[in-house]
């Protein structure tokens, strides 16, 4: 569905990608926090995959550029954003020893 050949547009796909696969990192971006490098490497790779198969570029293009015409963050900030959130809210949580724990 998100492939090379597949007649969605690049919007719907980038819509697909956001809706269901960033979702699934949002679940895990605490745990990626204290994760290494070569995790997040890893999701790195994946992400490049994802954008050079939704707009079926040429090998010779930037996942730089690809990011920018789809409008994607990297990986990095989108999980250090993504924390910074999660420990916003967990801080200001109305249970106290969950609001304990993050400090």
């Amino acid at each position: 569905m998100l492939g090379r050949k597949s007649k969605l547009s690049r919007h719907n796909k980038r819509t697909i990608y956001k809706m269901r696969i960033r979702r699934v990192m949002i679940y895990a971006s605490p745990v990626f926090a204290h994760a290494t490098l070569k995790a997040l490497d890893t999701l790195k790779v994946i992400l490049n995959n994802f954008c050079i198969a939704a707009t079926d570029a040429y090998w010779c293009v930037r996942n730089s550029i690809l990011h920018r015409d789809l409008k994607l963050s990297s990986i990095s900030k989108y999980m250090k954003d993504e924390l910074k959130r999660f420990f916003d809210i967990a801080g200001s949580h109305l249970n106290a020893l969950f609001s304990a724990a993050v400090y």
